[in-house]
């Protein structure tokens, strides 16, 4: 077991939105790698914050359950080779989000130098929760029946009630992108996670990737899927990172989400002490969990950082961390 509390200053605020703020993309022209034969091509949208890196590679598939054609997002680096076994991350947008969001310059580089395929699942839609309970996160009161799920205040940790930011949180936020044909909580969030394990299967067919060197990390909404799916699906990881991961709105705490499956699962979670969309207190909770547990753990606290910066600056060390741990070491 090892543990690592970090804490950054200086941390520049690059933004305030909720989960998505700093994070809307348009899509550009596809690269080499074509779509699924017939899937339509990929609408531009975000408002001009930013174009996509011409070396993500832009695709559709059929998601049969609904029969309609989701997107998902692959940068492969050039030291990616079919003769060799090669490590994936799988990176998880944030409420608004799409298949582009977690593909920014800085992740990319990181991922060009590591030799790491990189793939950002839609997750269904832009407010999927990835299988999590989402309590706000689709304008209801998520699962029925989930722990922690009943009606009353929020638990800790998750965004006030009347702040200028709710409405952004989620509570009544439609979906931006990705499928439309589901809208009730319970399969919405089923389908969230469906796609995300669809779109990590047709990867590990097409590249030959390091099962010992396969990660998971995602931001906010992505951060609490990271978590959810870390959890779950434990035996997959080598390791899971997260950035000011939205557990509280995502209806998941250390009371009612045992991390005791994910243990031996090395987890790293970066997040600013300004944040006041997943205030970090929940946050440290999850920590003290993490050192009761005995788990292996980084704790990446940022002075002065809010919501949308550590998506940017929480890259290095998530990286960092993910270089240093496999399955094989464990």
């Amino acid at each position: 077991m090892t543990s690592l509390f970090v804490k950054k200053a200086g941390a520049i605020a690059l933004a305030t939105g909720f989960l998505l703020a700093s994070t809307q993309v348009q899509h550009a022209q596809q690269p080499a790698q074509q779509p699924v034969p017939g899937a339509p091509a990929a609408v531009g949208r975000g408002g001009g914050r930013g174009a996509i890196d011409p070396r993500v590679q832009q695709r559709m598939y059929t998601f049969t359950d609904t029969n309609e054609q989701l997107p998902y997002a692959v940068f492969v680096s050039s030291k990616v080779s079919k003769d060799k076994k090669n490590p994936l991350i799988v990176a998880l947008h944030g409420l608004g989000g799409d298949q582009n969001t977690m593909m920014r310059a800085n992740a990319l580089q990181l991922a060009e130098e590591g030799g790491y395929i990189m793939v950002g699942p839609m997750g269904y839609n832009s407010g999927g929760w990835y299988g999590a309970p989402a309590r706000y996160g689709t304008g209801g009161r998520g699962r029925p029946g989930a722990p922690g799920a009943a009606a009353g205040a929020p638990p800790a940790g998750a965004p006030a009630a009347g702040a200028a930011q709710a409405p952004a949180a989620g509570r009544g936020a439609a979906p931006t992108a990705g499928g439309t044909a589901l809208t009730d909580p319970v399969k919405l969030h089923e389908a969230s996670e469906k796609d995300v394990m669809n779109v990590l299967d047709m990867i590990r067919k097409e590249f030959n990737v390091d099962e010992n060197r396969t990660y998971l990390m995602g931001h906010s909404m992505g951060g609490a899927g990271s978590m959810f799916l870390g959890v779950k699906h434990a035996s997959i990881w080598a390791a899971v990172g997260a950035e000011a991961p939205a557990t509280a709105p995502a209806g998941l705490t250390p009371e009612t989400y045992s991390l005791e499956p994910a243990k031996k699962i090395p987890m790293i979670i970066v997040q600013g002490d300004m944040d006041t969309l997943v205030p970090v207190a929940g946050t440290r909770l999850w920590i003290e969990k993490m050192k009761e547990l005995k788990m292996t753990y980084q704790y990446v606290e940022v002075a002065g950082g809010d919501h949308g910066s550590v998506l940017t600056t929480g890259a290095p060390d998530i990286f960092a961390f993910f270089a240093t741990h496999t399955k094989a070491g464990r």
